[in-house]
């Protein structure tokens, strides 16, 4: 079994490592080159040439996956080719294709904010734009996955089979480093993709108004770093902030519980009973995230408890063959 994974996306890289342990031969592609130097398998680097080349090495790459693989694994709800020319030729090569929806590629605005009063979305993924391209795709594609229950909500009657699949995480890379809860100025980090869609403001706001009132804390905003330097500020934590708009966890959170720290995100208050098990991530929006920020400070024998319950969480949950298994039982039915 050979599938490739495109065009971007730092998840797809730790899937296919994990896919390949099992004996799939998974190729993870990126089309572009990424400021946080993920490492994928192969990259195209159409960023370095020049528009007129760009589709051209486009055509090539795709006549030659065609020759060399079974399943395409489609992420962000992209695919080839912007206008999915692509999916009718791999269907009548009798290919099998996936989807794989991550985020902002699908949530619409109308839909999450009747249960999300915080919510924000990325202005160039308008519900037209959205419902047309979900549209295309399930008419060639019958499976679709996403990472947790926020994101099934826009897509469960759109598709034929939409599976709920959390991030993969090899807790073999991560070795735990819990907090010590003696120290008397824990760090706390926020390491946000997006400002307005995770709420950072909110998050800054907080922090200005515990140092002000005396509470003593570091605190470190991880942005323009790489992906290594990110991991690396994660170990060192002691409490880390993922994002208070969405309503769901990031990938953050789960490397944060991988790395046995305690973590503090906004989980939509109808979703939380459909996480599985008893996710120890403590819940805080906008509203609430001071209070939140404070509390936990200030109960420092409480961080050592919630970092090893998150470091099971994943190990239960996220670990890599885990996860594998079930995506290699989704391309099994793949017609």
């Amino acid at each position: 079994m050979k599938v490739l994974h495109l065009p971007y996306g730092a998840p797809m890289i730790e899937l296919c490592r994990a896919l390949r342990a099992k004996g799939v031969e998974a190729t993870a592609c990126h089309f572009n080159d990424n400021i946080y130097k993920f490492q994928p398998d192969m990259c195209l680097h159409l960023n370095l040439l020049p528009p007129t080349e760009r589709e051209k090495r486009i055509n090539e790459f795709l006549e030659e996956a065609m020759q060399t693989y079974d399943i395409f694994h489609f992420h962000f709800g992209e695919t080839f080719f912007s206008d999915k020319r692509d999916l009718a030729m791999l269907k009548q090569a009798g290919k099998k294709m996936i989807v794989h929806h991550h985020g902002s590629d699908i949530r619409v605005l109308s839909v999450a904010k009747r249960l999300n009063p915080y919510v924000r979305v990325k202005p160039e993924w308008t519900e037209e734009k959205i419902y047309s391209n979900v549209e295309t795709l399930s008419g060639y594609i019958d499976h679709a996955v996403v990472q947790d229950p926020e994101l099934e909500g826009y897509i469960s009657h759109m598709y034929k089979h939409t599976h709920i699949i959390p991030h993969t995480i090899n807790v073999r890379n991560f070795k735990p480093k819990y907090p010590d809860p003696r120290k008397t100025s824990p760090l706390v980090v926020h390491a946000p993709t997006s400002r307005d869609l995770k709420g950072t403001e909110f998050i800054l706001q907080a922090v200005h108004d515990l140092k002000e009132s005396g509470i003593p804390f570091q605190f470190k905003l991880l942005e323009g770093i790489t992906y290594e330097e990110t991991r690396n500020l994660l170990s060192q934590a002691d409490i880390v902030i993922d994002q208070l708009r969405i309503g769901a966890s990031g990938y953050i959170s789960s490397e944060a519980m991988a790395f046995g720290k305690p973590v503090i995100c906004y989980l939509r208050e109808d979703l939380v009973t459909k996480y599985p098990g008893n996710t120890p991530i403590i819940n805080a929006n906008p509203s609430t995230i001071t209070s939140v920020l404070k509390e936990l400070i200030q109960r420092p024998k409480s961080w050592n408890k919630l970092g090893k319950r998150g470091r099971k969480y994943i190990e239960t949950y996220h670990d890599s063959p885990i996860v594998a298994q079930r995506y290699l039982d989704i391309y099994n039915e793949l017609k």
